[in-house]
């Protein structure tokens, strides 16, 4: 009997919902109550049991938009269970293997494969508290090839990080998953028949070699081959292991001739004079293009953009600063401040200062929307956007109100130094409630940031440039800085996100005041 599973109601407001993917494939057994799928609405995302235990036939595909009641995949419940189907298929292995004993031994020139004893199934592991998903970037071992214990086999990416996921056992892997493949956590990755290492082919020597055999009798498998980190490099830059010249043992290509490696240019052969006046012009240059695939880190920093565009009621507003008070104290200072301190003092833990004191006297800048609620916090925790190879990212520094200008400039070098270094925890890069992003070291000079979500507010630096300004009634020439605000106006009202920033000026132009809180 086959029972159907249609779109439950999922809220009141909600009328159609998406299929967003298939945890389940067609004709696999399903537990009662297990998931087999996710659904989607422009609100939020739900899970999809089975009802009753049987085989699952897909009826509703992935992407599909589908109306509330709608069916979705039938369950025949009148199938037998996956264990007896296990039980049945390993009582016919027993018999074969059986009949095969009787049997007389052939000659074979086939390695002997190692007995199965067990097989483990490899999930998504748990990899930080707010991380709900990852992305497969790549697999560094192949279908069939035998692993060992704690040999990493995959590399897994979140938005936050990337990881190494090392094999459960030894044994031959069998891959479930493929790259690029979003999985949640706990999903099935892959599985591992759990074995010891297969026993080498015997020697047959009345076997003739075919010609292709006597060819390569005298190169090693390692010539030409790639190491896995090579070969994620080189297919990185579209450069086939053909063209590499490997500097490793036996001729292998190393992760250092891969990043040695460039690609080749096609050449291409000057234009003969045009035979008339009217004919078109042909390009001479390089026309050559080359495609990447995204990270699971730009895919998600694009998706959190869009989201923070769409979702939130984004504005800037705007000031400058004259910077010559902060430029005066680092020149006077900076020289004693890195010998006592051993650190560089720099513009970072001005502004950071200045925006925690102006934070406690405008909390609200300082907090987040939650659904119907509004949260105020009483402590600044400020995210400092940094450039790493990857793409952008963004640790915390925890508690700043409480930090000196020493401790302030040794946690942002710190934090700098793990993100390009790709080292940067989960607890690193997670929480925050207010960011501070300079682009002024790339040359911006002005910007309109946009906002981290949950946060509520992003303050953009950017780069000093020598202006004419009018000081008491007189034009002189002042090192000024822009600095853009974006706010959601939704929690900041525009007398506070314009104070705010009026505050943050005041303070830098006149540093005492962050001494004497006023």
């Amino acid at each position: 009997m086959s029972l159907e599973i249609k779109i439950p109601n999922v809220g009141e407001s909600i009328t159609e919902v998406t299929i967003s993917q298939w945890l389940k494939q067609d004709g696999d057994y399903v537990a009662l109550d297990e998931i087999i799928c996710e659904l989607e609405s422009d609100k939020a995302s739900f899970e999809l049991n089975a009802e009753a235990a049987g085989i699952l036939k897909i009826i509703a595909r992935e992407d599909d938009i589908l109306e509330i009641g709608a069916v979705v995949c039938e369950i025949d419940d009148s199938a037998e269970s996956a264990s007896n189907s296990v039980e049945q298929e390993q009582d016919g292995k027993n018999e074969i293997e059986v009949k095969t004993e009787s049997e007389p031994a052939k000659e074979t020139s086939v390695a002997a494969t190692p007995a199965v004893a067990d097989i483990i199934e490899m999930r998504v592991p748990e990899v930080g508290e707010s991380i709900t998903e990852v992305t497969l970037a790549s697999w560094i071992k192949s279908d069939g090839d035998y692993v060992e214990l704690d040999e990493n086999i995959a590399d897994i990416e979140s938005d936050k990080a990337s990881f190494e996921l090392p094999a459960e056992s030894n044994g031959t892997l069998r891959i479930v998953a493929k790259e690029g493949d979003v999985l949640e956590i706990g999903a099935l990755i892959c599985k591992i028949e759990v074995s010891e290492a297969p026993v080498a082919a015997p020697e047959n020597k009345e076997a003739a070699a075919s010609p292709a055999q006597t060819a390569n009798a005298g190169e090693n498998y390692a010539k030409g081959h790639p190491s896995p980190a090579a070969a994620k490099i080189l297919a990185e830059k579209g450069i086939s292991p053909n063209v590499v010249a490997g500097t490793g043992v036996d001729g292998r290509i190393t992760k250092q001739d891969a990043q040695a490696a460039q690609p080749e240019v096609a050449s291409v052969e000057p234009t003969k004079a045009l035979a008339a006046e009217s004919a078109p012009v042909v390009a001479s240059g390089n026309r050559n293009q080359r495609r990447e695939k995204m990270s699971s880190l730009r895919k998600t920093i694009a998706r959190r953009l869009v989201a923070a565009k769409n979702e939130t009621a984004m504005l800037t507003t705007f000031n400058e600063v004259d910077m010559k008070p902060v430029m005066d104290i680092r020149k006077k200072y900076k020289e004693q401040f890195k010998e006592k301190k051993e650190v560089g003092l720099g513009f970072m833990s001005f502004f950071t200062k200045a925006v925690c004191l102006a934070l406690q006297e405008w909390p609200a800048v300082n907090a987040m929307l939650d659904e119907q609620e509004i949260v105020y916090n009483d402590f600044c925790d400020i995210s400092i956007a940094v450039s790493s190879p990857k793409g952008l990212v963004v640790p915390v520094i925890r508690n700043a109100e409480t930090l000196s200008f020493e401790g302030i400039e040794k946690e942002v070098v710190r934090l700098a130094v793990k993100a390009r270094e790709g080292k940067l925890s989960i607890e690193e890069m997670t929480g925050g409630t207010f960011t501070i992003t300079n682009g002024g070291i790339f040359g911006s000079m002005l910007s309109t940031p946009i906002i981290n979500q949950p946060q509520s507010a992003i303050l953009g630096m950017h780069n000093i440039v020598q202006r004419p300004v009018v000081v008491e009634g007189e034009i002189v020439v002042r090192p000024i800085m822009f600095v853009a605000l974006s706010y959601d106006h939704r929690v900041i009202d525009g007398r506070e996100s314009v104070s705010f920033l009026y505050r943050v000026k005041e303070f830098l132009e006149d540093p005492a005041r962050m001494l004497v809180g006023i």
